[in-house]
């Protein structure tokens, strides 16, 4: 377990990752996540990261109330995602301590956050599944 205390985010986030922009419409980003099977993309604009869009987002454009009318679904599709994104995020940085991006990710109920270094300058992501290798990893063999 000490093991797991030492790793930081670049130790366990997946590198280059798939963006996408704010002109992306719903029927596209919902391709996109069929394809990819990921939960979140990060939405970049003249390479800065400027939101994150989730399977959640997605899934909440089509909850209706009484007081919200329920549009044509072929109208909903063409919606993009600077409409669902969510502009103000958790993210980390590589030498962000995996101990704290845990602590994150269960405050908030967060599946995945971008891992940010610079001026906005996306270098990752970080996953629970990731942090759920790295926690086997290291306790492999220990009681």
């Amino acid at each position: 377990m000490y093991r797991f205390l030492e790793q930081m985010t670049s130790d366990s986030m997946t590198p280059n990752v798939k963006t996408v922009s704010r002109s992306l419409t719903l029927r596209e980003l919902e391709d996109l996540f069929e394809q990819d099977d990921f939960n979140a993309y990060p939405v970049e604009e003249a390479s800065q990261i400027v939101g994150l869009v989730s399977k959640f987002d997605f899934l909440a454009s089509f909850v209706f109330t009484t007081a919200r009318m329920t549009p044509r679904y072929d109208d909903l599709m063409k919606r993009t995602v600077a409409d669902i994104m969510t502009p103000d995020f958790i993210y980390v940085r590589g030498e962000t301590r995996l101990t704290r991006v845990l602590q994150l990710m269960v405050d908030h109920r967060i599946r995945s956050m971008p891992v940010i270094e610079g001026d906005q300058q996306l270098v990752g992501m970080i996953s629970r599944e990731d942090v759920m290798r790295t926690l086997q990893r290291c306790t492999v063999g220990k009681d």
